[in-house]
């Protein structure tokens, strides 16, 4: 099995999804990172990063988990899920998403996505789970 690199998938998003702001920094067949700059609009009053805006990239970072699971970049596998919890107010100039694999079988992959900012690993903002469905 041939895993996709990040440049692979980048270039895939930059051709067919342009302007999302996100990027695939890592990817393996159990986990993938995902990374945005904040922008002036991802922002709510305080400073804080909005509750969309992590949606988004924790959802992206699934998204290419799923090509490193299954070895190949699948555009139209699609969110049959995904929950999320907010841990605490997000705030910083960089958001960052690993999400982790919990099971790939033929028809769904499962993954646990963790989001924080900046370098501050350990101090997770929120933490995700879902489910993307394969193309048959």
């Amino acid at each position: 099995m041939s895993i996709p690199t990040p440049i692979e998938v980048n270039d895939m998003i930059a051709a067919q999804f342009p302007g999302t702001g996100r990027v695939c920094m890592e990817i393996s067949p159990t986990h993938a990172l995902a990374q945005s700059a904040v922008q002036p609009e991802n922002l709510r009053p305080g400073g804080f990063i909005s509750g969309p805006t992590q949606f988004g990239l924790a959802d992206a970072a699934l998204w290419y988990l799923v090509f490193g699971a299954i070895g190949r970049i699948e555009p139209m596998a699609m969110t049959s899920e995904l929950s999320m919890r907010y841990l605490r107010p997000a705030q910083g100039n960089v958001l960052w998403a690993k999400a982790t694999l919990e099971k790939a079988g033929r028809r769904n992959v499962v993954g646990t996505v963790h989001l924080w900012t900046d370098d501050n690993v350990d101090r997770i903002t929120a933490t995700a789970q879902g489910t993307y469905a394969l193309p048959m």
